[in-house]
């Protein structure tokens, strides 16, 4: 997947992306390789973080160098499911790019099953990637954002978090640990701040924020079958599955330097389904 010029050209009309770092975690595919396209084609040096498939990796460093050229982009491995790995992969792109503007909690995972065939491990590995990896590796930039006084923490949930379902009481709890670990992490941010005595002000802020997609046309859709998705179709509003390009926008515009005023809140981009 690329994006188009007219992506990248609606991105480079704003400012506040240029000359940021940004990290993406599973940051090679699907909605996190869209994230990291725009974020770049706004200007940004990103680091894509990825589990598997370093092949697949490699092929999208370099789709990403012919569409958006001189773009700085850097490629790290690691386990969002343990918490040594989560710190080393921020400490790694802030020794390799210099500083870290913007980190993207995307990486995520799915063990679907009813709860009463879920095994402890369907249930803690879950949790410790979409859940427990989102603090850590907020935990380790939000100590280097505060020593610079700024910074923006994006994660990914779901709607699930909101709606739950059934074969998925592990992802809906980690997805909705999102939301309150967003708006804890936005109040912290800002009374550590102030408590050493560098209050946000005017300027560009630390600011912590979420998005919850609905149902996108990624891999993680694959698998389903072509009718219970004409049912899925059938519950959303607009009538579609969501485009990642779609959930990558609304991340470039909380990423940006003039979102300073926009912390602690979760962004839904489901087509209605939430009406």
């Amino acid at each position: 997947m690329t994006i188009t010029d007219q992506q990248l050209n609606e991105i480079r009309s704003g400012d506040g992306l240029a000359g940021r770092v940004a990290l993406v975690t599973g940051g090679t595919a699907g909605i996190g390789a869209a994230i990291s396209q725009i974020l770049a084609g706004g200007g940004a040096a990103v680091a894509a973080g990825y589990r598997h498939n370093p092949e697949r990796a490699a092929k999208f460093q370099a789709s990403l160098a012919a569409a958006v050229p001189g773009c700085r982009f850097t490629l790290h491995e690691g386990n969002i499911g343990l918490a040594d790995d989560c710190r080393r992969v921020v400490h790694e792109v802030i020794e390799q790019h210099g500083r870290l503007d913007i980190l993207v909690n995307n990486a995520g995972i799915t063990i679907d099953r009813t709860v009463a065939k879920m095994t402890d491990e369907d249930w803690t590995k879950v949790v410790a990637v979409n859940l427990s990896g989102a603090f850590f590796m907020a935990q380790a930039a939000l100590d280097h954002m505060l020593e610079r006084g700024t910074g923006r923490i994006i994660s990914v949930s779901s709607v699930i978090g909101e709606t739950g379902n059934i074969g998925q009481v592990n992802y809906a709890a980690s997805k909705s640990g999102l939301f309150g670990l967003t708006k804890s992490l936005a109040r912290e941010a800002i009374f550590q701040l102030n408590r050493a005595d560098r209050p946000v002000g005017d300027g560009i802020g630390l600011t912590v924020n979420a998005v919850t997609p609905g149902f996108i046309a990624t891999d993680m859709l694959s698998t389903i079958p072509e009718k219970v998705l004409d049912r899925i179709r059938g519950q959303i509003p607009v009538g579609r599955l969501g485009r990642p390009e779609e959930i990558a926008r609304v991340v470039a515009f909380l990423a940006a330097d003039e979102s300073a005023y926009v912390t602690g809140q979760i962004w839904a981009v489901n087509g209605g389904l939430d009406m």
